[in-house]
């Protein structure tokens, strides 16, 4: 099951609550990187629970699989250490059954928001830091299963739609690629500055 299942902006007028100490979140005031330790990875689990088992009653035992042991996570976190975020890529031959067996595209997946930090760009920064971390590996492109509720959140990253809608998890969701862009080099400085 590789469907991306964030939930977006919730709560009053769309603003984000409080965190779990009932102190209001900051926009900047977290970061994005990829969980390598085993204490990010948990802080990962911990935040894809709380979304889609808790939540969305996702059932445990297929939100959860064999491809966490081998998927790049990534962890938004605030500088205090409160987990906000998370999400997966799968590439190589992880990818393969999720992106039709094209080797040179990956596959975003189990992108997750805590309720307190929707509406800050959190689930944003990961889809771009899980593209950052797709190029670094020598993907061209990135496919997805969406929610169909979160269709405009991913078409305004730049995600386009394809194929039927079908179910996973008993959520209905759609397939969506973006074709990733080279890094631009940096420009070349010649002359002196006066």
């Amino acid at each position: 099951m590789g469907g991306v299942r964030e939930r977006l902006p919730a709560g009053p007028a769309g603003r984000p609550g409080p965190d779990r100490r009932g102190e209001p979140l900051m926009p900047s005031s977290y970061v994005v990187r990829e969980a390598v330790d085993p204490a990010d990875r948990e802080a990962c689990f911990a935040v894809r629970k709380d979304v889609f088992v808790v939540e969305q009653r996702v059932p445990q035992e297929i939100e959860y699989d064999r491809y966490d042991a081998t998927a790049v996570h990534l962890l938004a976190i605030r500088a205090d250490g409160l987990p906000l975020g998370t999400g997966r890529l799968l590439h190589g031959a992880d990818a393969a059954g999720k992106t039709g067996g094209e080797s040179g595209v990956g596959s975003l997946g189990r992108l997750a928001v805590s309720k307190a930090a929707r509406g800050l760009g959190v689930g944003a920064a990961l889809v771009r830091a899980i593209e950052e971390a797709a190029r670094a590996r020598g993907l061209t492109a990135v496919d997805l299963h969406a929610q169909t509720q979160a269709l405009g959140f991913y078409e305004r990253l730049g995600y386009a739609a394809y194929g039927p809608e079908f179910p996973d998890a008993g959520i209905p969701h759609r397939a969506m690629r973006r074709t990733l862009q080279s890094p631009r080099p940096a420009p070349s400085v010649t002359g002196v500055a006066r």
